[in-house]
């Protein structure tokens, strides 16, 4: 694979952007193997990675029997639908096989609703430079987004994904959990945390996600919600248009310099293609995360505490971690419809620990047991008026 952009590659500034086009530029259909082959190949830098080691994977199957044990115990939630609860122990390619596969609703509606927005519109003249960056760019995106937008954003985050709920984004019910371990280990090694410890947190952080979204009517809604997001990339390339109007295509390598570095900034491209239907959903699904993500901080921090002698240095690592993702990562949240900032989990543990000071961990559990019980935008920024609303003591 060619290192560094393409002299032609608008897209270059962002890693996963610049491997989308390379694809488009030498392969001419698309399917779930492109897909594969893409997401392996970001995920690997285009290098090939050792198979997972037989201890290590016993090792980490080990400490999930803890995790599921102690989620259970802390959560009343059933951890496992049928039997003892599975785990997958991958690399970086098998792990973008699996999400591949498990994300492909949620790419397939994102990819159609972005490729309608790439024609151009119908004043710019033909003989305009832009309107035939546009025609081209349609041109190769029409039949190939779904398997290039899936392979690249996977392909992006196996790069330092932990485990399967890397993103809270639901899985199939039936699927094992996911650990990659080799940047588990990594990751550990950087920052000079104790490998089992670290693992063990993992394992917590998998089965506590997985215990909530293993909840069929929250599983349900956030699947709606994420679906409803990206079908809700609106066909807008006047908006397109407006962000790019003053590059100077004809200007030579200037002009493509200045078109790559536009197109570096995330909000530059979101701003194009979002839609007031994704401003009206995105406060529900907002709410709806940091809900999730609280509730599994309190649950990780309640079992953590007195489970893993160095649970306080690996939460400010991994709490550190999440809420410092480079650029790159962010443009991947954003896409999905998914506020990942410091703001947002300060929100969801602010609203966790207001529910347990006036309602206990019981009140808190309270939080999946209807469909009903789910907060409100309003109700997460103040947790009385949620409990007010569900009839528990400490309401209002």
């Amino acid at each position: 694979m060619t290192d560094g952009p393409l002299p032609d590659d608008p897209f270059g500034g962002v890693p996963f952007l610049g491997e989308l086009m390379r694809m488009m530029q030498g392969a001419g259909s698309g399917g779930s193997d492109s897909a594969r082959q893409l997401a392996r190949s970001i995920a690997n830098d285009g290098q090939t990675e050792p198979n997972i080691d037989p201890s290590d994977r016993i090792a980490v199957e080990q400490l999930v029997r803890v995790a599921e044990l102690q989620v259970a115990q802390v959560t009343d939630l059933p951890v496992a639908r049928s039997g003892a609860l599975q785990v997958d122990v991958f690399n970086r390619s098998q792990w973008a096989d699996r999400t591949v596969s498990d994300y492909k609703d949620l790419f397939a509606a994102l990819s159609e609703s972005m490729a309608a927005g790439m024609s151009a519109p119908d004043d710019i003249p033909s003989s305009d430079p832009m309107s035939s960056m546009l025609e081209g760019l349609s041109k190769m995106i029409g039949p190939m987004m779904l398997s290039m937008t899936t392979g690249s954003m996977v392909g992006s985050i196996a790069q330092r994904a932990l485990g399967g709920y890397e993103l809270p984004v639901p899985r199939p019910a039936d699927q094992p959990l996911l650990i990659l371990v080799r940047n588990v280990d990594t990751f550990g090694d950087d920052w000079s945390l104790n490998r089992d410890d670290l693992r063990l947190w993992i394992c917590l952080h998998e089965v506590a996600h997985h215990a909530v979204l293993g909840v069929p009517h929250v599983r349900a809604r956030l699947d709606d919600l994420l679906i409803r997001h990206a079908h809700a990339f609106e066909s807008n390339p006047d908006a397109l248009q407006q962000q790019l109007g003053s590059v100077d295509l004809s200007g030579g390598p200037e002009g493509l310099a200045e078109l790559q570095s536009m197109m570096s900034d995330p909000e530059a491209v979101l701003g194009a293609v979002r839609s007031p239907a994704q401003a009206a959903l995105q406060p529900e699904l907002t709410a709806l995360i940091a809900a999730i993500t609280g509730y599994v901080d309190h649950v990780m921090d309640t079992i953590g505490a007195t489970l893993i002698g160095s649970y306080g240095m690996l939460t400010e690592a991994l709490r550190r971690r999440r809420v410092e993702a480079n650029t790159n990562d962010r443009f991947v949240e954003r896409i999905l419809g998914l506020e990942l900032d410091a703001a947002q989990y300060d929100r969801g543990a602010t609203f966790a620990a207001g529910v347990v000071e006036r309602a206990g961990m019981d009140g808190l559990s309270r939080l999946w047991s209807d469909p009903a019980h789910i907060p409100t935008p309003t109700e997460v920024d103040a947790p009385g008026l949620w409990l007010a609303r569900i009839d528990l003591p400490g309401g209002a």
